[in-house]
């Protein structure tokens, strides 16, 4: 039980001496790590892990390494991730049957299984270094300072990468003076609205209330997203911390996690770490000899996307409805069973132990003008590189995109990144030089939302990417209001007749006025930003939404109505391989012709056929395409 500020200084040294030269080899013993996060145990790493120790101790070995996971390596295309300290070793792509080879050549014979390594795209050159791969080269961690180097589940470790230094300095200031280093920070908020962090604190730290609290929202609910998720996963400890900075400030005694159910790791870890804060005395009452009371509670979000919003999520804690409430009065005046609440999302919070340990002005001097410090994205789609990043406010689109991202895949063309997720936009080839922070993005027709990043090439629809946003908005409006309630239904119907090839151009004028009410008239973030990824799209590709309507084509191939499968003859052979796996039985020879008995082409009934993409699979010279 750590009681006094000394106790703590004294159990910080001890376990940051242990934690380095445990990662130095010190200990005389290899450290073996695996990633432990949602991706990686989806793909058997915690049979990887139970591999490992088996193999050790039927080898005899089990003396000369330990075995452990820790969270994400951000790296997620290439995972599962096994590396090897104290040589920093990274294996990527390490499946159960590689174990045996890895212990054999790496644990005992001292040499690197090549084959296993990070190969460079570039230059063919194999990796063995996490920070030499271009991916990991531009990046910069401050929210996930510890993923995937500590055990999640060991506060030990997390004392060892500097856990808790930031609370104890905060309790050694004011109230005021904890606000003012946040204010002096630049910090905004990073669940999507951008909102200076700093101001939000003064706000309920002004009103005069016996009871306060804390919220972290990690209900997040964007399509391919996953950035708080891996923030609770790989280094919980940092996310409580904040929040008991935060608590401290306010004069908040009570703070509350809202996570959705459907992160069961993180859920677990983060009951993990708030018992073993609890049991040294790193949470409760009189934290660290002083008169600072603060008590975590978790409640579980049951993902509905609109809770995002935070008087939604304050209306579903206290067990109602997830409904958001008209405002003012503002949480931080009136929130959490009507007393002063802060809401801040799990990458604000995990960034606060950063600026009050090593200060403000080094977060600040990082990032943009006004967008200080650094931003996690979740970059996915049609890029090589799939993971989890976290660089500087001020790096480019392109740097992201093809540097970090590594390009796209095939050698496909660029064609849009949305950024935001649903309440973001799409942002073209002509914005890859611009900086990203929080006021570019929204002048370019984005924003930088909770940080989901999608990359979309030239085989993607941009209609079509419209009508799933508009689906998914239409399934997680609450219903509230008639603006959201109503009119995404009429958008989604209208982009629906579009896709099909039965919308007239009547229709997209409709669309457009649609899009103007629904963001003026709607009571929350959710309908206001609902039109954002139509307009966008209508913006940068008009002539995409012409071709629909007017033509009733669709240039990329995917809006099934507006396409059909065509048989090139000059290229068919005849082998009659896709109309042996046609499901609706519509692939017809046209002809035999006897004389040399070679067989003519084949061809498709476009009436019947169901557009499944069976015969482009099938055919071995690729002689079906898409017109």
């Amino acid at each position: 039980m750590i009681k006094t500020v000394d106790m703590l200084d004294e159990r910080i040294t001890t376990c940051t001496r242990c934690f380095e030269d445990k990662l130095a080899g010190n200990d005389g013993k290899r450290h073996i790590v695996l990633c432990g996060g949602t991706g990686c145990l989806s793909n058997n790493s915690n049979k990887i892990k139970e591999k490992f120790e088996r193999v050790l101790k039927e080898k005899g070995v089990s003396y000369k390494a330990t075995v452990n996971q820790v969270g994400c390596f951000g790296f997620c295309s290439q995972g599962p991730f096994v590396k090897i300290y104290p040589e920093e070793t990274l294996y990527r792509l390490v499946q159960i049957e590689d174990v045996e080879e890895i212990v054999e050549s790496d644990i005992i014979g001292d040499t690197v299984v090549e084959r296993l390594l990070y190969e460079d795209p570039t230059t063919g050159q194999k990796v063995s270094k996490q920070d030499d791969i271009n991916f990991y080269k531009k990046q910069h961690r401050i929210a996930l300072h510890g993923c995937g180097v500590i055990n999640p589940e060991d506060i030990n470790e997390a004392l060892g990468m500097g856990a808790f230094q930031g609370l104890k300095r905060a309790l050694s200031m004011t109230q005021q003076q904890v606000i003012d280093e946040v204010l002096a920070s630049g910090i905004r908020g990073r669940g999507g609205a951008g909102f200076p962090s700093g101001r939000k604190w003064q706000f309920a730290y002004n009103v005069d209330s016996d009871e306060k609290y804390v919220v972290c929202n990690g209900d997040e609910g964007d399509p391919g997203a996953f950035m708080d998720r891996s923030i609770l996963e790989g280094n919980p400890l940092a996310v409580i911390e904040g929040m008991a900075i935060a608590g401290y400030a306010i004069g908040a005694q009570n703070g509350y996690f809202y996570v959705r159910a459907e992160y069961p790791i993180a859920v677990n870890r983060l009951k993990i770490a708030i018992r073993q804060a609890e049991d040294m005395g790193l949470l409760g009452d009189h934290i660290l000899g002083t008169n600072f009371n603060f008590h975590c509670h978790l409640r579980l979000g049951a993902g509905a996307f609109v809770c995002g919003e935070e008087t939604a999520l304050l209306n579903s804690i206290e067990g109602k409805r997830g409904m958001p409430r008209p405002r003012p009065p503002f949480p931080a005046v009136k929130g959490l069973w009507g007393q002063p609440t802060i809401i801040n999302n799990v990458e604000t919070l995990a960034c606060v132990p950063y600026i009050l340990r090593e200060g403000a002005s080094e977060f600040a001097k990082v990032g943009t003008e006004n967008s200080k410090g650094t931003k996690v994205f979740a970059l996915g789609g049609k890029v090589n590189n799939v993971g989890l990043v976290e660089v500087p406010m001020g790096t480019t689109l392109r740097e992201l995109i093809y540097d970090i991202g590594g390009g796209i895949p095939g050698g496909k063309k660029f064609k849009a990144i949305q950024t935001g997720g649903p309440s973001g936009g799409c942002l073209t080839e002509e914005f890859l030089d611009e900086p990203i922070d929080f006021d570019n993005l929204v002048s370019k027709g984005s924003m930088m939302g909770s940080g989901g990043a999608i990359v979309m090439d030239e085989d993607n629809c941009m209609v079509d990417v419209a009508k799933f946003y508009m689906e998914f908005i239409c399934d997680e409006s609450c219903g509230k209001c008639s603006p959201c309630r109503i009119g995404t239904k009429r958008m989604l119907e209208i982009l629906t007749r579009i896709t099909e090839g039965t919308a007239t151009m009547e229709d997209l004028d409709a669309l457009e006025e649609l899009s103007k009410t629904v963001k003026t008239n709607s009571l929350c973030a959710l309908g206001q930003t609902a039109a954002n990824p139509v307009t966008s799209t209508l913006t940068h590709f008009r002539e995409e939404y012409l071709t629909h309507i007017v033509d009733r084509k669709c240039p990329s191939h995917v809006c099934k109505n507006l396409m059909e499968y065509y048989i090139d003859p000059e290229k068919c052979i005849g082998c009659g391989l896709c109309a042996k796996g046609c499901p609706a039985d519509c692939i017809k020879r046209t002809d035999y012709i006897p004389e040399g008995h070679k067989l003519a082409s084949l061809h498709i009934d476009s009436k019947n056929c169901v557009k499944c993409g069976s015969c482009i699979s099938a055919c071995r010279v690729k002689a079906i395409e898409k017109r």
